[in-house]
């Protein structure tokens, strides 16, 4: 670790984070949410594994941004302030930083993949997961069809969490509970595993790290470490590294959650101190 990096001994720290689907510009985004774990958490490398901007809904009419997505942005730059390495993995959401990649300027590189060697020496291949979507790559229509029914149906998830909260109740995903009971929709996900494992057996690495299907899991499919980030519209789940080379999801809904909002944030480059 360099003499520059700054890390709060208050806040709880990791040899890396991972992170994918955040969607910032979509109504879905928990981005309040995820301003709570970043102040909470630093690393020495935070990887943003892809649709961290929703290019999508950056294009239409119907964008969504608030300051509390600012605010995202503005954590991210804050952590490479402190010294942390953060590593931007190009989505399909997010596709239009592929014409920029692979770039670097200080502590920021955006690449299309990335191989992170972890503390006890495997190797793996940090990747979104869109080129494995058979439906993504070879059928656009049918995926910005069913990106539309998505969002419909988040929208109504977030009416209905309205009500469950008036009644004392914590957040539901309906989303996700239908995804996981829907027999076409595990078959997809089970068949998006296998062929992301597929091509790092073949390409001879330890694992893989990848977001895109908004499905937060760790587990070893054959010969094959298999772990996705998860997403912060569904479950707001992080994917962690400790000093020692362990892997683990941090589930955000579950955590007991603390006041952060006076939490001291280094300014930006010509901004002043608040008092």
């Amino acid at each position: 670790m360099s003499r520059d990096t700054e890390f709060d001994s208050s806040k709880t720290h990791y040899r890396s984070i991972f992170l994918s689907d955040i969607h910032l510009g979509t109504k879905g985004c928990q981005a309040d949410r995820l301003l709570r774990f970043l102040k909470q958490h630093t690393c020495d490398e935070l990887f943003l594994v892809g649709d961290i901007i929703d290019g999508w809904r950056m294009t239409s009419s119907v964008t969504y941004w608030t300051q509390e997505h600012n605010n995202v942005l503005r954590q991210f730059l804050t952590h490479m302030k402190r010294g942390t390495k953060v590593t931007y993995v190009t989505g399909n959401h997010d596709e239009f930083m592929r014409d920029h990649s692979p770039m670097a300027i200080g502590n920021l590189r955006v690449v299309d993949e990335y191989i992170h060697q972890t503390a006890d020496g495997k190797q793996l291949l940090v990747v979104h997961g869109d080129q494995f979507d058979v439906i993504t790559r070879y059928h656009r229509w049918v995926a910005w069809l069913g990106d539309i029914g998505y969002t419909l149906l988040l929208e109504l998830n977030r009416h209905l969490n309205r009500l469950r909260s008036k009644f004392g109740y914590g957040y539901w995903s309906l989303s996700a509970w239908i995804k996981y009971r829907v027999k076409q929709a595990v078959s997809y996900i089970g068949d998006f595993e296998e062929a992301v494992a597929h091509q790092c057996r073949r390409k001879k690495y330890d694992g893989v790290i990848c977001g895109h299907i908004h499905h937060a899991e760790i587990r070893s499919i054959k010969d094959v470490v298999y772990m996705n980030c998860g997403d912060w519209v569904e479950s707001c789940t992080a994917l962690v590294e400790d000093k020692h080379g362990n892997f683990k999801i941090i589930d955000w809904l579950q955590e007991p959650q603390v006041n952060v909002e006076n939490v001291y944030e280094l300014p930006l480059e010509g901004e002043r101190l608040s008092a």
